[in-house]
């Protein structure tokens, strides 16, 4: 198990202070956020820190917000316990929901029941939700589908739900990969390989609907992978970033020949979907 370096923030003002050094935060190697009474938590692997990790954090620098902080070193974080402490079911137009095992059952259309190994972060419910609405919206029945940065592989096991087939799962992260098989058997999905890795994966790959919920920077770095492996009238439903990225996100879907279907929006986060 991982052993991690904790950043506790404290921020005044806290709104929007916290969601603006968040936001900050997303682009680094920190992958874990938990709002506090004061501010916000970040979490980051020891094997990733530097000395600078927080260099181009503009918001410490700011005059406008007072931001102060401690370092605490975790040699292991219950991420289990955190996450029932803190997480509520996932529910999505009264057809999805998305429970741990300890939520009591609720009868939908789609129910997925997942354990997760490692925190949601603070902005994974909005991009959850809202790329969840595009696959509800969509018809992947037979669909090859791919599920790039599959996490807990919430969005994989819908997409078998709603009947696509074959289906991969791809993570960089040892406890996404080994999480994502145990969620998939949990909810008797019989059509998803998880793979650990990154888009070097995709080579030879060709697939009729692409997920990539991750966060701007990757995205960007991968798009052309992904539109490299996207068939023909393919679909591409991206997620984890922010408003102010769909300029980025959107020039370099266009300029590779995908054309915007259209968003959802979720407080600041948004999720779009393209066809090739």
């Amino acid at each position: 198990m991982p052993e991690y370096i904790g950043y506790h923030f404290t921020v005044s003002p806290k709104e929007p202070g916290a969601e603006i050094l968040m936001a900050e935060l997303e682009y680094t190697p920190f992958e874990s956020f938990e709002e506090t009474e004061n501010g916000l938590s970040a979490y980051i692997q020891k094997q990733l820190w530097t000395e600078d990790v927080l260099e181009d954090i503009q918001i410490l620098e700011s005059a406008e917000f007072e931001i102060t902080y401690i370092v605490e070193e975790i040699e292991q974080v219950n991420w289990n316990e955190e996450w029932e402490k803190n997480f509520e079911p996932i529910e999505v137009d009264d057809t999805c929901r998305v429970r741990a095992p300890f939520h009591e059952y609720r009868d939908v259309k789609y129910d997925i029941v997942i354990e997760p190994k490692m925190s949601f972060g603070t902005g994974h419910h909005e991009t959850t939700f809202m790329v969840i609405k595009h696959l509800l919206e969509t018809d992947v029945e037979g669909k090859k589908t791919l599920d790039m940065g599959c996490g807990t592989a919430i969005l994989a096991i819908l997409a078998e739900m709603k009947g696509a087939q074959p289906i991969d799962a791809i993570d960089i992260d040892n406890w996404c990969y080994l999480n994502s098989i145990e969620n998939a058997e949990r909810n008797n999905c019989h059509h998803i390989t998880v793979y650990e890795g990154d888009a070097a994966l995709l080579k030879g790959n060709n697939y009729d609907v692409i997920i990539a919920n991750i966060n701007r920077n990757i995205l960007l770095n991968d798009m052309q992978q992904y539109v490299d492996c996207l068939n023909k009238d393919g679909i591409l439903l991206l997620s984890g970033f922010y408003e102010e990225d769909i300029p980025f996100i959107d020039a370099s879907c266009t300029e590779k020949g995908l054309t915007f279907v259209n968003k959802h929006q979720k407080n600041n986060w948004v999720a779009l979907k393209y066809v090739n």
